[in-house]
Parts: C-alpha cells; sequence; structure tokens
C-alpha cells in the first residue's frame, strides 16, 4: 500500500515515514511548503532536512505548495475572527482545511491509499471501517484536541505511526535509524508561521489601539494595548493602575496590597475597546458553565451523558455532561461544564470520554449558573 507521509522536517514526521517502511508500507514523502510574506516561515530550512530525510531512507519526495489556501483559509479566516473578538483556534483550522483537508484530497488523487503525519495521537479502525479518535500515549504531547475538526472519512484512511508512544521513545529511534534530524529542536511558534506569537501577529494585521480596563463596576481601573489582544481568563498582559472608588482605604499599605492581587479578563467589548477584569477568577456563587456549541463535528456515535472537556491545548479535563447532541449535519449541541469557566467565543471546545476524543465544536457562548 502506498502512503504518503507528511514530512514537516521535523524528527516525528521523519520516526513516522521509517516506522512505516519497515513495517513494510510504500511510504512517498510530501513536504507542505507553506510560506507568507513578512513572517518568519521556516519553509527553506524545513525543506531541506525533509529531504535529506528521504534520502536517508531512499523514499520518493514531493513538495507540494498550500501556500495561498492556508492563507486564505486559516490565516485569514483566523485574523477575522480574532478581529471581531474571538479566539479561533489555527492549528485546529489548519488540520482540517490543510493537512486533512487540501493535502489529504491531493494525495488520494495522487495514487496515495493512505496518508500519516507525526501526530501526537491514536486512531483505533474498526472491523466494521468505523475509526475512533484517541489521546496520545505521552500526555505530555498529545495532539487529539487539535484534530477534533478532521472528517472521519479523512481519519479512517490516516496513520499516527508514533500517537503509541512517548516522545523520549520517538528520539530514541530517530538514533537507532540514524535519521539526519535525530537531533533537531521541536518546532516553536505558530503553525507554518514560524517563532511568533499570536499577539505579534495580531499587531501586524490588525490595527490595535490602546483601551481602559474596566472593573466589574464598570469603573476605568487599567490600559491594555488593544482588545482584540485578550481571552477570558487571561491574566497577563494588561495593567491595573487604579482601585474601584469603592475599594479604596485611606491605609496606603492595604491599596498596595489589594493592586498585587491578580485580575482575571472576565468580558470585553471590542466596540468600545474595553475589557473587564476580575480579582475572582469565577464568581463564587456559580457552580457550573452552560455552553452552547456551533459547527459540532463527532467521530463516530456519540451519546448524550458523562464525558470531560477542555476548551485550551493541555487544560486538565473538566468534568462535563453532553445534553442534546445533534448530528454533524445539524451543526448545534450543549455541554454543561461541572464548574465556573469563562469560556472563550470561537474557541475550540473539545469531549472525552476516557481516553477517546469523542469530537467537540467552536464555543457560541457560555453562561455561568
Amino acid at each position: 500500500m502506498n502512503v504518503f507521509v507528511g514530512l514537516s522536517g521535523g524528527v516525528d514526521s521523519a520516526v513516522s515515514a521509517a516506522l512505516l517502511q519497515q513495517q513494510g508500507f510504500d511510504v512517498v514523502g510530501v513536504f507542505i511548503r507553506i510560506a507568507l510574506p513578512g513572517y518568519p516561515c521556516t519553509a527553506g530550512t524545513d525543506k531541506i532536512e525533509a529531504m535529506r530525510v528521504a534520502a536517508h531512507l531512499h523514499i520518493p519526495f514531493i513538495e507540494i505548495d498550500l501556500s495561498s489556501e492556508y492563507e486564505q483559509a486559516v490565516f485569514q479566516t483566523s485574523v477575522r475572527e480574532f478581529a471581531k473578538g474571538n479566539t479561533p483556534n489555527p492549528d485546529t483550522l489548519c488540520n482540517k482545511e490543510i493537512k486533512f483537508g487540501v493535502f489529504y484530497h491531493w494525495a488520494m488523487a495522487h495514487g496515495a491509499d493512505l496518508v500519516a503525519t507525526g501526530h501526537y495521537a491514536q486512531l483505533q479502525h474498526n472491523a466494521d471501517g468505523s475509526v475512533e479518535l484517541l489521546a496520545g500515549k505521552d500526555a505530555e504531547k498529545d495532539q487529539s484536541y487539535f484534530l477534533w475538526m478532521v472528517p472521519e472519512e479523512a481519519l479512517r484512511h490516516t496513520r499516527f505511526p508514533v500517537g503509541g508512544m512517548e516522545k523520549r521513545e520517538v528520539r530514541a529511534l530517530a538514533k537507532k535509524f540514524a535519521l539526519p534530524n535525530a537531533t533537531r529542536k521541536d518546532s516553536q511558534g505558530l503553525c507554518f508561521l514560524g517563532d511568533i506569537s499570536i499577539a505579534q501577529m495580531l499587531n501586524k494585521e490588525l490595527t490595535l489601539v490602546p483601551g481602559d480596563v474596566l472593573s466589574e463596576q464598570g469603573e476605568v481601573i487599567g490600559t491594555h494595548d488593544g482588545a482584540a489582544l485578550y481571552t477570558l481568563g487571561q491574566r497577563h498582559g494588561f495593567m491595573v493602575t487604579a482601585l474601584p472608588t469603592k475599594n479604596q482605604t485611606r491605609e496606603n499599605e492595604q491599596v498596595h496590597s489589594k493592586e498585587l492581587l491578580p485580575h482575571f479578563v472576565i468580558s470585553k467589548d471590542i466596540a468600545h475597546n474595553t475589557i473587564t477584569v476580575s480579582t475572582e477568577r469565577y464568581p463564587k456563587n456559580k457552580t457550573c458553565t452552560s455552553v452552547l456549541l456551533r459547527n459540532v463535528q463527532w467521530i463516530g456515535d456519540v451519546a448524550p451523558g458523562a464525558c470531560s472537556a477542555r476548551f485550551r491545548y493541555r487544560q486538565e479535563l473538566i468534568p462535563a455532561t453532553l445534553e442534546h447532541p445533534t448530528s454533524n449535519s445539524e451543526n448545534r449541541a450543549t455541554v454543561i461544564l461541572q464548574a465556573p469557566h469563562y469560556v472563550p467565543e470561537g474557541q475550540s471546545l473539545v469531549l472525552y470520554r476516557g481516553e477517546r476524543c469523542l469530537g467537540g465544536g467552536i464555543i457560541e457562548r457560555g453562561e455561568l449558573g
């Protein structure tokens, strides 16, 4: 069988190619080139590393340039969402639109029976042809959170060779196979854009204007760098310079002590360029969060009931209940988080039962209860 492996230039995809070759597959290495003007994309260096791996393994090497597709479907879409005040997940969108979208369909059209990547996730291929997405063995590297939007059809024809391993095992195999990039460090920054942060990207793409930080009572207590930069629950990146009037005291030491308390973003207003903060991470009288999801995507059959959820990568799983799951075509679902959380609109809420990733949806709104 022909397997087209997405060779990124990194060690994970290189080991994936070597393992598949060892298992008897006919492996083709494909480098997805994405480079956007004005960004420190590492496509040139990454391509050289990928070519070295292909040459070492004596496998065919192909380059496919998806820069235009990435810019339109992932980059510009994400920037528009940030501009509206939402918190999109570009890496999740990239997996859906590029790696398991354009690349997957291109590979199938050019002779591939399967595609493979170096993702730290696992797939359970069942006898009836269905597939289940499972968390990666290495909890620190598990990437199932970023894969919930991948269509089930693509997952049925996908392999994640290193998903059942820990990173240290992958590094050891890279040395065993004498791969030329065995000691290469993991990439940093944003997917395909290079060593750059979300804040740096938004400062480059949007016209950000400093604005007011408000207390829960609506009083101005500080400044921020632009409301689009912040997400709910964030506690850094803004300055609190005063206390709400009702909290002020004549004793300077007490004022100073209160000013040192951390503040958390609990809401933001893009139209008025303000963010509202609180010294309480969550209101004391709230015990749960009702989350309405849009653009739901389930992987396999999913029934209502107890589950776990997260809305940030590596976030500790939150006990939850899935209510009224709909089919993928109906596009909506309601999830009750069994703890209070300020959930960012536009972010991915991903659900689990044990190791199985059920799928998820985009947060349309959340309501504390």
